[in-house]
């Protein structure tokens, strides 16, 4: 018995830029959730919402660099991210680089916690859940 592939078919230019409009608006959203939680919470529930915005940010940015990447996909490359941050955090290295930056303290921190791998992975289940839903269509 012969088996045949089936080829996806192209996804309309138009749509592949709504993909990346769109990831690029959660990117968006998702980093004035974290300024609001900010703002207003303070301690515990600040950082680690942080956290989970932090890879729930990440996951947008992989989908607006690879508009057709399938939801897992993006939230684990997402959370692959966040941990390999967190633990290079182990070697001082981050550290050094928050010293000299403002931005490379926003980007990758300064002190290994943990806790915040298992943060990291409620926010890629968080995307992972919305990106699902959103590609199935179902509101």
């Amino acid at each position: 018995m012969k088996e045949t592939q089936t080829v996806p078919a192209p996804v309309p230019r138009v749509a592949v830029l709504r993909l990346r409009a769109t990831a690029a608006a959660a990117a968006l959203v998702t980093v004035a959730a974290g300024l609001g939680v900010r703002a207003a919470a303070g301690g515990d529930v600040a950082k680690y919402a942080g956290d989970a915005l932090y890879t729930v940010l990440i996951h947008a940015l992989v989908v607006v660099l690879v508009p057709r990447v399938r939801p897992l996909t993006a939230a684990g490359a997402a959370l692959a991210f966040s941990w390999a941050v967190e633990l290079a955090q182990l070697t001082g290295v981050p550290a050094d680089l928050a010293r000299q930056s403002t931005v490379a303290r926003l980007v990758l921190g300064s002190t290994f916690n943990a806790p915040d791998l298992l943060w990291y992975g409620v926010g890629a289940a968080l995307a992972w859940a919305v990106h699902s839903r959103l590609r199935s269509g179902r509101p």
